[in-house]
This record gives structure tokens, C-alpha cells and sequence, in this order.
């Protein structure tokens, strides 16, 4: 049996409302909240679900913010295995401000993890079965967590013959390339803090993401460019990959849409090139819906239809 896993150690409940004006000092009356799962591997494995597609998101789950998500994700049909902790689950807002149409996000930084509780999450997730073909580990590390756990995770992937799929930022994603995975999905700026230098012109950037190819840090390597598409490298190829011009609703969930797109794809069979074009469709899908939606899979498909007869 063929699986793919997505692991949030970090997840969420994201709460959004809207409120006409946003103004210091006042006591603001907001419209009605709305719950949704929430944070990068959550995310993940929704966009994979919208795209027809099944994974199984691991996680670690306590008190009623816990409860909240379990059953969000149960009314999504998102298979789903939680790890109990102590800690209580982060929940983070979302305001729409009605009269200018900005949009401000309030993360939290999820509940402290003893060492105790993310070994367990590490165990249980390898003594796993059956083993899954690919394993993407996406998002932020919660407190207690070490920097090192993805690095861990991708270590005992590549050990068990797991393809790594990471989507990350920060010394947590660092510690992880030095280790080795099978691909990486950065976006731009993500990727210069990984160089620790602002490279600019594409020949610049091209030299650095081959010498990381080449240092083994990834087999590919895909660098999300915003508007401009995404650079995709690997041993054999340098290419740059213009996106579909779509209208821009909301930018949240492009990047989880991407990697869920992309590696539903290769878990299907598809080339490394159309599965990257998949993943950059469900990307541009994720930006025409509102608010914190991600993809939709008519959306995807066409836009892929249209990247696959202009990119030939």
C-alpha cells in the first residue's frame, strides 16, 4: 500500500473574522468567527484532499484547541493521527479589516513540547505502517522542539528509503539540507537566508542553487518566485517556470497548495517536470479563493491543462 505522510508539529486552529475599521485603543466588535484547521503540514495534506488525493497528517494534539481541530479535520475527511501532549494547541487569528480589504494574520507560537513528548512524535512516526513513499515536513517548529528534529526526521527518512519532502525556513530547515532530502521548495527569500547572502540576478541565483544541488543537499530543489513562477533544479535541469496569470484574491495557502500539488503528482507517476507544473498550478489556484482557502481541483487542473501547452 502506497501512502504519503504529512507531518505538523506545529498545528492550529485558525479563527478568522472582519471588523469594519481596526483602531488602537477601541474596543472592536468583530462579525462572526469562522474555524479552520490550520499551519503548514495541516495545510498540506487539505490541499492534497481538494485535489483529490489522500495522505495521512501526523501531528500532536492537546487540550480543547486539540479537540477543535480533530473534529475539524474529521468534517474534511482528512485521515489524521494525533499524538496526545500535555501543551494546548495554538489557535491564530485572522481580522479582515471590511474598509481597506488588509488582511492581518496573529501567530502563535504553540505550546511548549517536552522531550519526552517529541521523541514519542519521532518513534511513532517511523514505527509507522505501512512505510510511506513520500514524507513532507512543512511549517514551524514549536517551543521545546529542537532545531534539529527535521534533521532527525529526514535522517531516519532517507535511512528507511522515505523520499523527504521539506518545506521550512530558518536553522530548522538548515540543519535539515545538511542532512539530505529528496526536495526542498523555498520561496526566494527563504533561499537567501539559507546562502546568508542577497543574491539578485538569475545567473547568481542559478550558480547557488546547482552548488546546493551538488553538495547534496537536495536532489531538487524548487524555488517559489512569487509572481514569476519558480525555479526548478535538479542534477540534469535549471529551468524557470512561468506561472498562469490568474486575479490575486489572497497569497495565504499558495505555498502548502504548491507542495501539496507537487507531490500528490509524483505520488502519482507524473514526471519530476509535470509534477512541478501541477504543484505551480495548484499554487496560482490557492491565490485566486479568499481568505485562508486553499486550492480548489478545477482550478488546479485547468491551470495545469494551460502550463502544460505553453511550457512544452
Amino acid at each position: 500500500m502506497e501512502i504519503i505522510i504529512s507531518v505538523a508539529m506545529n498545528p492550529a486552529v485558525d479563527k478568522s473574522s472582519s471588523v469594519e475599521h481596526v483602531i488602537p485603543e477601541h474596543k472592536l466588535y468583530c462579525k462572526a468567527p469562522h474555524f479552520e484547521p490550520g499551519g503548514g503540514g495541516v495545510n498540506v495534506s487539505r490541499a492534497i484532499k481538494k485535489l483529490g488525493g489522500e495522505s495521512l497528517l501526523f501531528y500532536p494534539s492537546g487540550g480543547l484547541t486539540g479537540k477543535m481541530l480533530e473534529n475539524l479535520l474529521l468534517q474534511e475527511n482528512i485521515n489524521h493521527y494525533p499524538i496526545p501532549i500535555e501543551g494546548v494547541m495554538r489557535e491564530n487569528l485572522i481580522v479582515l479589516e471590511e474598509s481597506t480589504g488588509q488582511q492581518f494574520r496573529f501567530g502563535m507560537p504553540g505550546p511548549f513540547m517536552s522531550k519526552q513528548e517529541w521523541e514519542r512524535c519521532l518513534n511513532e512516526l517511523f514505527d509507522f505502517k505501512p512505510k510511506p513513499n513520500y514524507l513532507v515536513i512543512s511549517g514551524s517548529l514549536p517551543p521545546g522542539v529542537p532545531s534539529d528534529f527535521y534533521a532527525r526526521v529526514a535522517k531516519k527518512g532517507k535511512e528507511s528509503g522515505i523520499k523527504v519532502i521539506i518545506d521550512a525556513s530558518g536553522e530548522a530547515l538548515k540543519l535539515a539540507l545538511q542532512v539530505g532530502v529528496y526536495l526542498v521548495k523555498p520561496n526566494i527569500r527563504e533561499f537567501k537566508e539559507l546562502l546568508g547572502s542577497d543574491v539578485q540576478e538569475e545567473s547568481q541565483i542559478e550558480f547557488e542553487a546547482t552548488k546546493m544541488i551538488e553538495s547534496g543537499w537536495c536532489e531538487v530543489l524548487v524555488i517559489s518566485l512569487g509572481a514569476a513562477g519558480a525555479l526548478m533544479v535538479s542534477r540534469n535541469t535549471v529551468e524557470y517556470i512561468r506561472p498562469p496569470t490568474v486575479q490575486v484574491v489572497s497569497k495565504v495557502g499558495a505555498g502548502d497548495s504548491m507542495v501539496a500539488g507537487i507531490v500528490l503528482s509524483l505520488f502519482r507517476g507524473n514526471t519530476l517536470r509535470n509534477s512541478i507544473l501541477f504543484g505551480i498550478a495548484a499554487g496560482s489556484a490557492a491565490v485566486m479563493t479568499p481568505g485562508t482557502e486553499l486550492c480548489r481541483r478545477e482550478d488546479t487542473e485547468r491551470l495545469y491543462e494551460k502550463l502544460l501547452s505553453s511550457t512544452k
